[in-house]
């Protein structure tokens, strides 16, 4: 076999999205550019999140954390009260939101000029959470869960979340099927699309790496990210540190920083607008590189 040509005939499956739209997220007195790509930086305040959990329960630790993220340049900080890692048992609201809100206020009152993005799929959290500052919603259900939720964040007109998950975050992971995981995702996203209030554009997709989908179907959805760009929404990836990395690699979430960087490249390069990350630093860096090779 030829080295060179089975070189270039590897670099040819992937394509540079050069899509210029000016994607925008707009919040009270703040307008971000998704021109380059943003990271939005992981803050589980749980005791049983897949790769995290139990680092950051303490409030100190916590703002600690936010400081390194923002520091480094996260963007949007993501804030998850409950788990929903394969197999979890959420907690009830009112725990939830025992979790979150004293959390979400020492933040803002110690990064007033961050965006807090909350991690929720109930609308009576998500509410609770906007009326002490948060200004963006993450729906791993986008929707689904609480009818209440797309038309609570229409009315405020903030940036929304709409994942794709298949089942619920205890059972997602038994069995997942799909005749074509590609047009059902994008067949869901079209739904929930066609659901919105008129008028409210402040949706980003996200097509749910490792909720209800097998390691080929995650890697299917990663080979045709860039189809979900037909919607004319930002896109979402969320890849860090996930099953489809540890399983292929045979290693644990703890040493996936490597495969989470290769990863993200592969999706900025199929059109990702938005890095959801453990590790802010080495996406930021993703992110000037391959804007860098795309000049």
């Amino acid at each position: 076999m030829n080295f060179d040509s089975n070189f270039e005939f590897s670099f040819k499956t992937f394509h540079l999205t050069t899509d210029k739209s000016q994607f925008e997220l707009k919040f009270a007195g703040k307008i971000i550019s998704l021109d380059p790509p943003v990271v939005m930086g992981i803050l589980n305040i749980t005791p049983d999140s897949f790769y995290d959990g139990g680092s950051f329960l303490n409030p100190i630790d916590q703002l600690k954390h936010v400081e390194k993220m923002v520091s480094e340049g996260a963007e949007i900080i993501d804030i998850g009260a409950l788990s929903t890692r394969p197999g979890a048992t959420p907690v009830n609201e009112k725990e939830e939101m025992e979790r979150l809100l004293p959390s979400l206020i020492a933040i803002k009152r110690h990064f007033s000029d961050v965006v807090i993005s909350i991690d929720t799929y109930r609308s009576t959290v998500a509410k609770a959470a906007i009326d002490n500052g948060a200004m963006m919603i993450n729906d791993i259900y986008g929707g689904r869960f609480d009818n209440g939720m797309i038309n609570l964040v229409a009315r405020h007109n903030i940036p929304y979340v709409i994942m794709h998950m298949q089942g619920d975050p205890d059972n997602m992971q038994i069995n997942p099927h799909y005749k074509d995981v590609v047009n059902e995702v994008n067949e869901f996203f079209r739904i929930q699309i066609d659901n919105l209030p008129a008028g409210f554009k402040q949706v980003i997709l996200d097509p749910g790496f490792g909720f209800g989908k097998t390691i080929d179907d995650n890697f299917q959805l990663l080979r045709h990210f860039d189809s979900f760009r037909s919607f004319g929404f930002p896109l979402l990836s969320g890849l860090s540190r996930k099953s489809m990395i540890n399983r292929v690699l045979h290693i644990k979430p703890i040493e996936a920083l490597n495969g989470t960087t290769v990863l993200n490249t592969i999706s900025l390069i199929k059109g990702a607008n938005i890095l959801r990350v453990h590790d802010v630093k080495q996406a930021m860096e993703a992110i000037k590189l391959v804007k860098a090779f795309g000049k």
